[in-house]
């Protein structure tokens, strides 16, 4: 590279600032990585040019020397200044660390070291979420039921290991037990996963019949789980360690139970209040009344309704709605008026009404007109 201008060599300008040449040389080194250009001869010559741009760049006190005079900081035309040998990684090293898992991305590729350590690590197994139907009254009282779930549990024959009873997984002979085959790419070393034992690290010569290798059965297991009083429709319930074993002995998951809860035909919930429509008679409306409301626990509540009670208007009565699930008290039952008119009317009843009309003598929909302006 000798005297080559390196800025130039990155496209940047001289006075850019460290991320500039950072993100300018993570650019380039994945449009001109040679697994990228497999069919380009001269790709990997570029690669390595931008390597050494970079490392001498990125590096503040390099990067002042070469400022100071490119043909000097070079010496007698190398292409490498002083100290920097081709296994030489100084600054470079760090910067490129953080480029590994992008060229990973890329490429497919993991070092050994994280795959023996993902692979030896024991791993902690699936959540299982199943729905559970609740009757009205059930979820309201709160309710201890049993359910099914489908889990995957460690084989009893193997104890999971997948090898068949009396032998066990042996070290894989391709990749001596790492899981990975490296590639040597120049400045990179880049690991893929085993191709003959998938990345394990152990192959399984005989597997277990029971479990076809897997070390691991499907199986329906009964969970009792306690439903709290107060549940609402779509609620989220976690029973700890009921779901899927765990792999390499690591801890099981976890039981999420969705509640399904049964509409009731009378009162619609909201959060945990209930609201229920009383039907209320147009003479306890007009002259007020004491009425009895059922409640949502099958009880009865007494309601004192004021004279000239309107239609749709909502009285509160506290603490009769559902049990709040975490302990809190109760939700509160909202009673909504719903005026009855009368089909039907004997002549009585008829003149009682018309001498009713005479006496007030009223138009209701005065203030109607007067708002819309006619």
């Amino acid at each position: 590279m000798e005297t080559k201008d390196l800025y130039k060599v990155l496209g940047v300008e001289k006075g850019a600032s460290q991320d500039d040449i950072r993100r300018a040389y993570r650019k380039l080194a994945r449009k001109h990585h040679p697994d990228a250009n497999r069919d380009d001869p001269k790709a990997e010559d570029r690669f390595k040019e931008i390597q050494s741009a970079y490392e001498i760049l990125s590096n503040p006190n390099k990067r002042r020397e070469y400022d100071e005079g490119p043909r000097t900081f070079f010496g007698q035309g190398t292409g490498r200044p002083e100290g920097t040998g081709a296994g030489t990684t100084g600054t470079t090293q760090a910067d490129f660390s953080d480029l590994f898992g992008t060229f990973g991305d890329i490429f497919g590729a993991g070092t050994a070291a994280g795959t023996r350590s993902q692979r030896n690590t024991a791993t902690r197994g699936k959540n299982v979420t199943i729905s559970v139907n609740l009757k009205f009254n059930d979820a309201l009282k709160g309710v201890t039921t049993r359910v099914a779930v489908p889990v995957e549990e460690v084989c009893g024959d193997c104890r999971g290991t997948g090898a068949a009873p009396g032998t066990m997984p042996r070290t894989c002979p391709e990749c001596g037990g790492l899981g990975t085959q490296s590639r040597d790419q120049g400045f990179f070393a880049l690991s893929t996963a085993c191709t003959r034992c998938g990345g394990e690290g152990t192959i399984i010569e005989k597997p277990c019949p029971k479990c076809a290798g897997q070390g691991r059965v499907k199986k329906s297991r009964n969970v009792t789980v306690k439903i709290p009083a107060g549940v609402r429709d779509g609620m989220k319930i976690r029973v700890p360690g009921r779901g899927h074993a765990g792999q390499k002995g690591g801890p099981a998951g976890d039981l999420f139970v969705i509640t399904k809860v049964a509409e009731h035909p009378v009162f619609k919930r909201r959060g945990d209040d209930f609201v229920v429509e009383v039907p209320v008679s147009f003479a306890e409306a007009a002259l007020g009344a004491e009425i009895r409301v059922p409640r949502p626990d099958g009880g009865t509540v007494k309601l004192r309704l004021p004279a000239g009670t309107q239609e749709g208007r909502q009285f509160k009565v506290r603490g009769a709605g559902a049990p709040k699930v975490r302990g809190e008290g109760s939700g509160d039952l909202i009673v909504r008026a719903k005026l009855v008119v009368p089909k039907k009317l004997n002549r009585r009843e008829r003149d009682i009404l018309q001498a009713l009309a005479e006496e007030r003598d009223e138009d209701v929909r005065e203030d109607l007109f007067r708002r819309v302006g006619t």
